[in-house]
């Protein structure tokens, strides 16, 4: 499935949650839960500022999801994020049986700005979601974003 005009709007909330994560003194990283017909269920931005680098939005959001909807509903979910979901988010991903996954920016990318920058990589390897979860549905990344989300990433992470 191709990123569409709706997954554009979704994902300009995902970059919003993370500039708001990024002005919070977190990494920035934004995530939004949506139904199978358009609702928001659920939204949350980075929280690793404490310590706790558990604490991505796309891992939230599979802590609702298993507390707030049936698996059926978990499977017609669409999780929107401003980043591509690192190992430990994407297999929880797959693990509670959510449903597809739209990126803004590639962890492929993220990489390859951090090199550009000098900085130091994440201690995770930055595998592609499909090599962790090869069943579920992911698009992305959508070009549109990668000059916003490079800048706010270059604010946290640029040397």
């Amino acid at each position: 499935m191709a990123i569409d005009d709706d997954d554009l709007e979704r994902l300009r909330r995902c970059v919003e949650l993370a500039r708001e994560a990024l002005d919070n003194g977190d990494e920035p990283f934004g995530s939004v839960l949506v139904d199978d017909a358009g609702e928001v269920l659920f939204e949350d931005r980075n929280r690793v500022k404490d310590g706790d680098h558990t604490r991505h939005p796309e891992f939230a959001i599979t802590q609702w999801a298993v507390a707030n909807l049936t698996p059926d509903k978990r499977a017609r979910a669409t999780v929107y994020t401003s980043g591509e979901h690192c190992p430990m988010c994407a297999a929880a991903h797959a693990w509670v049986g959510l449903g597809r996954i739209v990126y803004a920016t590639s962890s492929e990318q993220l990489t390859r700005w951090l090199t550009e920058w000098g900085s130091s990589p994440p201690p995770v390897a930055p595998l592609p979601i499909t090599t962790i979860a090869p069943r579920v549905d992911v698009d992305g990344p959508a070009l549109e974003y990668a000059d916003e989300m490079k800048a706010l990433y270059a604010a946290k992470f640029q040397r």
